[in-house]
């Protein structure tokens, strides 16, 4: 089987009867919504896509993945009895949620997966490959967090993920029209990779078309990316244009209107910022001097969907993160622009990650990916990496149990997580060779261990939190654990991202001085 080793096959087997064993289990809102994106593509002519509101779960992904659903649509009508294949693909008001319409949208997503495992073997196997890729290239294939977002919430973030991983595939091979045309193929299924873009355009103007020591721009270079950039805008973008409705592509893309937190607090700067917030909150009684705004009082800083206001400190807006999240990335990118290496580049793109999901707006739980996938290939780096990538994966897998909020799901998402960590753990570990033994990095080593073993209380707690609500009927409690949970998630992953960092700073000050010891 493609080359697989016989434990290799038993594990991936494995995964995929658990994954098809989880077709029943719980399913978020998304499923409607990529099923409805089905039967919008399938039903009314293109010039009617963005504009359909049939459903509440309108259109809001860009023109490719547009064309998916319709490409997703097409099995079903071609395959299935005419009675199924019109229940799935329903132009309906109300979801749709019948046992043939589960399977078949189940499936969509387990076959997409391939596109991510052909992606990182391809990785693994290409030049300069070391001995451990392949194990990382078949975790991230594995990972809790697909399992979580694509096989039981909802999504397609693998196949997506895939896409990424082909461009990656071509930086690694020196192929930069691949790098460039499928990155621009992967904006066009969903923008929110736009937050990785800086990395691209640094690594590929750098390392193709203006190498550091060249004083002239390579036109035949640029112009090759330039096209095999423009291609895929064009192909998804073309029509709409054609038709006027570039306008109105652009509002459901960019809803600016939503607040600066999800309803579940990602992970990230503005959820401890906002825990700030309610405890200034709590104490104004006594600190007098502080300004109290009413909208404050009753905001979405606690958990609720609409717009997000703080009681005591200003208020955060689009354009302030923006700015924030621009200044952060192009700050980080000065080392891909002075030594623009396939590893550098994929120390940028978790550094562009990082920013984003730090100081985005509304910002989803989900785009944590964005930061473990690139972390993972780097896992093997040293030392420095390896400690990143374990605080962040587990920061970052159990900012993501909340999305699963049912019991039946626990055993689920923790025993699938942990055998994951632990396998992979025990692999990687022999790779990296730990610092010096200093007083420094043994109180990091130690404050890092003290993190990472108070997830099981903060598991525990979160479970009998929910007990007390419905014993006692404290209202008050019921955002407590996802608030926990998610300013503790937040405080692993800007160590993570800290620890990041200081790696790209230690390979800077290396590069300048050839022979440099690392010591962290």
């Amino acid at each position: 089987m493609l080359g697989f080793s016989r434990g290799e096959r038993d594990i991936l087997v494995a995964v995929v009867i658990v994954k098809i064993l989880l077709f029943p289990a719980y399913r978020s809102t998304d499923f409607e919504v990529h099923r409805n994106w089905l039967a919008i593509t399938s039903n009314l002519r293109l010039s009617r896509w963005y504009f359909d509101t049939t459903s509440e779960w309108t259109l809001d992904y860009p023109p490719f993945f547009a064309y998916f659903s319709y490409l997703l649509a097409l099995p079903a009508r071609l395959i299935l009895e005419k009675g199924t294949a019109n229940e799935i693909l329903q132009l309906s008001r109300l979801p749709v949620e019948t046992w043939a319409t589960v399977l078949y949208m189940r499936m969509t997503v387990l076959i997409s997966e391939l596109v991510l495992l052909f992606g990182v073997l391809r990785l693994a196997e290409g030049p300069g490959s070391g001995r451990y890729d392949r194990i990382i290239g078949l975790s991230i294939a594995m990972h809790p967090g697909f399992l979580i977002l694509d096989s039981i919430h909802f999504q397609y973030n693998a196949f997506l993920f895939g896409l990424m991983a082909w461009s990656l595939v071509g930086a690694k091979e020196s192929k930069p029209v691949l790098c460039a045309g499928a990155f621009a193929t992967l904006l066009m299924f969903k923008h929110i990779y736009v937050y990785l873009a800086p990395a691209w355009f640094v690594y590929l103007l750098r390392a193709y078309c203006f190498p550091p020591g060249s004083s002239t721009l390579n036109i035949p270079r640029l112009t090759a990316i330039g096209v095999s950039t423009i291609v895929p805008f064009a192909l998804a973008l073309g029509p709409f244009i054609y038709l006027g409705q570039l306008d109105q592509l652009g509002k459901r893309l960019f809803p600016f209107t939503r607040g600066l937190m999800h309803a579940y607090w990602a992970p990230n700067v503005w959820a401890t910022i906002a825990l700030v917030d309610r405890l200034l909150l709590k104490l104004s009684t006594r600190l007098t001097f502080l300004k109290i705004s009413a909208t404050g009082i009753a905001s979405t800083s606690r958990g609720l969907v609409g717009d997000t206001n703080f009681a005591i400190l200003p208020d955060i807006k689009p354009v302030e993160c923006f700015i924030l999240t621009g200044l952060t990335q192009v700050t980080l990118l000065t080392e891909l622009w002075q030594k623009p290496t396939y590893k550098t580049f994929l120390r940028s793109i978790a550094q562009c990650g990082f920013a984003s999901f730090m100081f985005g707006w509304h910002v989803h739980e989900k785009a944590v990916m964005l930061v473990l996938v690139p972390l993972s290939l780097l896992a093997t780096e040293d030392w420095n990496h390896f400690r990143a990538w374990l605080i962040a994966s587990v920061a970052g897998i159990y900012s993501l149990f909340p999305l699963l909020f049912n019991a039946a799901e626990t055993p689920v998402k923790l025993g699938y997580s942990l055998i994951w960590l632990g396998l992979v753990y025990v692999n990687l570990r022999r790779s990296v060779t730990p610092p010096l033994s200093t007083m420094t990095n043994r109180t990091i080593t130690w404050l890092e261990t003290i993190y990472l073993s108070a997830f099981p209380a903060l598991q525990l707690g979160n479970s009998l939190v929910p007990l007390l609500i419905a014993r006692d009927k404290r209202e008050k409690w019921e955002f407590l654990p996802l608030m926990v949970t998610s300013v503790w998630c937040s405080l692993g992953l800007m160590w993570s991202w800290a620890r990041l960092c200081w790696a790209s700073a230690t390979a800077m000050q290396t590069s300048k001085t050839p022979g440099a010891r690392k010591r962290l």
